[in-house]
C-alpha cells in the first residue's frame, strides 16, 4: 500500500531553512551575520550621503577660505613692513565698522557717506550700460544677419575697441559740458563692443537649416527674430552681457576719479588727498565686492536658461 504525503509550501520553506541552518556548508552563524548586513547597510547608505554632502561643501567653502586667509597673510606682513604706510587689516576693519555704522549721512555736497557715493556710482552704471545694451544688442543683430554691415562696421569696431576709457573722457567733456553725462558717455562707450561682437557672433552661429525652413514658410523678418534668432543668440547675448557689467564697473571708477562730484571713484580720490588709506583699502573691497555680486546675478540669470555655456 503506497501512501502519499503532502508538505504545504510554508512547511517546505521552513525545513528547507533548517536544513541550510543545520548543513556544514553554510552554518546558522553565517545566515545570521548575512540576514544582519541587509539593515546595517541601508542603515550606512544615509551615513555616505552626509559625508559626501559634507566632503563637497568643505571643497566648496574651505578653498575660499584659505586663499583669503592667504590675502590676509600678505597684508599682515606689508603692513608690519618698515616704512610702507599700510594699515594691518585689525586697524582697517574697525576703521570699516566705523564707517559702515552710518554710511548715509550728507555734511554738505562733497562730505556724504559711503553709501550715497555708491548709489550715486551704481546709477550712472545703470544709465550708461541701459544706453549700450539698448543700442548694441539691436546693432549685433542687424551685423550679424548682414554681410555687408559686418564687412562695413567690424574694421570700425576692431579700430575703436581698444580704445583706453579714459581716452574717451575727454570727448564727453568737450561734447555734454558736464561730468555727469561724460561718466556715463564713457561707460555707455567702452561697453558696448562687448555686447555688439558676442550677439553678432550668436546670430552668424546659428543653424543654416533653421533659416532655410523659415525662408520655405515664408516666415516674416519679424518672425524669425523671436522664434528662431533670439531662443539661439540668448546666451551669447548674455555673455556680451556680463562682460559689459564688469567693463561699465570697471570704467565708472577711473571716470569719476577725473570727474570728481559724488560717486564711488571720487570718494577714493578725497580720501587719497586727505591720506587716508584705511578708507581706500575699504573702498577697494567694496568695489569688489559690488562687482562680484553684480557678476553673480548675471550668472544667476543666464543659469536660468539652462546653457552649459553660459554656467561657467
Amino acid at each position: 500500500m503506497v501512501s502519499a504525503v503532502f508538505h504545504s509550501p510554508l512547511g517546505a520553506s521552513a525545513t528547507e531553512t533548517g536544513a541550510a541552518a543545520s548543513s556544514p556548508g553554510l552554518p546558522g552563524a553565517a545566515v545570521a551575520t548575512a540576514a544582519a548586513a541587509a539593515p546595517a547597510s541601508a542603515q550606512s547608505k544615509p551615513v555616505r550621503d552626509w559625508r559626501d554632502h559634507g566632503r563637497g561643501l568643505a571643497l566648496a567653502v574651505l578653498p575660499p577660505l584659505f586663499g583669503l586667509g592667504l590675502l590676509v597673510l600678505v597684508w599682515s606682513l606689508l603692513s608690519h613692513s618698515s616704512g610702507s604706510g599700510i594699515p594691518g587689516p585689525q586697524e582697517t576693519w574697525l576703521q570699516a565698522v566705523e564707517l559702515f555704522s552710518d554710511p548715509f549721512y550728507r555734511n554738505g555736497p562733497n562730505d556724504q557717506g559711503v553709501g550715497w557715493n555708491l548709489l550715486a556710482s551704481l546709477e550712472r552704471v545703470a544709465l550708461g550700460f541701459g544706453l549700450a545694451a539698448a543700442v548694441g544688442i539691436p546693432a549685433g543683430f542687424a551685423l550679424g544677419r548682414s554681410a555687408l554691415l559686418g564687412r562695413m562696421f567690424n574694421p570700425l569696431i576692431s579700430l575703436l575697441r581698444p580704445v583706453s576709457p579714459l581716452a574717451w573722457l575727454p570727448i564727453g567733456l568737450l561734447v555734454f559740458k558736464g561730468a555727469d553725462p561724460a561718466a556715463i558717455w564713457t561707460i555707455f562707450i567702452c561697453s558696448i563692443w562687448p555686447m555688439i561682437i558676442n550677439t553678432a557672433v550668436g546670430v552668424q552661429r546659428v543653424p543654416q537649416d533653421y533659416l532655410n525652413v523659415a525662408r520655405v514658410l515664408n516666415l516674416s523678418e519679424w518672425k524669425i527674430l523671436t522664434t528662431i534668432l533670439l531662443p539661439s543668440v540668448l546666451p551669447y547675448m548674455l555673455t556680451g552681457v556680463r562682460l559689459a557689467v564688469g567693463t561699465a564697473w570697471l570704467v565708472i571708477v577711473a571716470a569719476e576719479m577725473l570727474t570728481g562730484g559724488v560717486g564711488i571713484g571720487f570718494w577714493v580720490w578725497d580720501e587719497w588727498n586727505n591720506l587716508n588709506v584705511k578708507n581706500i583699502i575699504i573702498a577697494i573691497f567694496v568695489i569688489g565686492i559690488v562687482g562680484l555680486l553684480l557678476e553673480a546675478a548675471l550668472v544667476k540669470l543666464a543659469s536660468a536658461f539652462s546653457y552649459e555655456d553660459v554656467k561657467s
